[in-house]
């Protein structure tokens, strides 16, 4: 299986390239072609592989997805004096719009790549052209870790608790929680998603991230007002049977601030585009011809 993991992580590898933003290697992939991009931002424990289904079903659709890696995650650097909370990640997901030239967006949003995207949007809502949620936290405040993250919050338990969570136990608890039980995800593939994790620093920028949540009111307010923005569409797309952010849970609070009656649910747990990648496309691209006829 090692030599299925390398072979995966090549080809991950090669589907990117690297931007320099703001001195830090920021690894994106980069699929297809269209005039205004659909930018996937990915969450926790995960890193721009997550999208690596969506990307071709929306090159094939005629649009062109953008993802990049957190700085911490996947193969992007992970320098020690930068700001990993959500307010020094949104920052970051800015600048590297920037460094790629990319003024106008489509954006799409899974975990906390959600309050990562919303920071980008609710400081530049004319860049977003349109906006695609994906089993993620609006209501920041009233937020619980599931059991399994708590001991993220201590530095030393963490570590040790990163440790005893790698190969088979990391392979059982993403099926357990984040995958439907017929998913076509390989257990290499599962094992190139901890490789990305853990990288070059052994997972220390990660558990960074993940002392970083800013589970306010204030963010609460700010991500309510992306959501119900009225300058760009919005649709709430859920993994029906997530077992953290549930879809009468999270996924109602998600579709109410944006003004829309329930939530679509898709097949798949937590990791929903590893499950349902042909439907949240179709969705997506059903969005962006609604936003480009009524922009036209």
């Amino acid at each position: 299986m090692r030599t299925d993991v390398e072979a995966l992580l090549g080809a991950h590898r090669g589907a990117g390239h690297f931007v320099d933003v703001a001195g830090i290697s920021t690894f994106v992939r980069d699929e297809g072609t269209g005039a205004v991009p659909v930018v996937c931002v990915h969450g926790v424990p995960m890193s721009s592989y997550l999208w690596r289904r969506l990307l071709p079903e929306l090159a094939v659709r005629g649009m062109r997805g953008v993802a990049p890696d957190f700085p911490g995650l996947g193969l992007s650097g992970r320098p020690e004096d930068f700001d990993y909370s959500w307010t020094g990640l949104g920052r970051h997901l800015r600048q590297t719009l920037d460094a790629m030239e990319i003024p106008r967006f489509h954006l799409v949003v899974h975990d906390i790549g959600g309050p990562v995207g919303f920071e980008v949007a609710a400081r530049a809502p004319e860049r977003v052209a349109s906006l695609t949620v994906l089993n993620t936290m609006v209501a920041a405040h009233s937020f619980r870790k599931p059991l399994q993250m708590r001991p993220f919050a201590w530095p030393l338990v963490d570590r040790l608790w990163l440790a005893a969570g790698q190969g088979p136990t990391f392979r059982y608890l993403a099926r357990l929680t984040g995958l439907s039980p017929d998913t076509p995800t390989t257990n290499a593939e599962l094992m190139v998603h901890q490789a990305l994790l853990l990288g070059s620093d052994g997972g220390r920028a990660f558990r960074r991230i993940m002392r970083g949540f800013e589970t306010t009111y204030a963010k609460t307010e700010l991500y309510a007002a992306v959501l119900s923005d009225d300058r760009y569409p919005v649709q709430v797309l859920w993994g029906a049977d997530d077992p953290f952010l549930t879809l009468d849970g999270h996924g109602r609070i998600a579709a109410h601030a944006a003004g829309i009656a329930e939530p679509t649910p898709l097949r798949g747990k937590h990791f929903v585009p590893e499950d349902s990648a042909p439907e949240i496309a179709e969705h997506i691209f059903g969005l962006t011809e609604s936003t480009s006829r009524v922009e036209n």
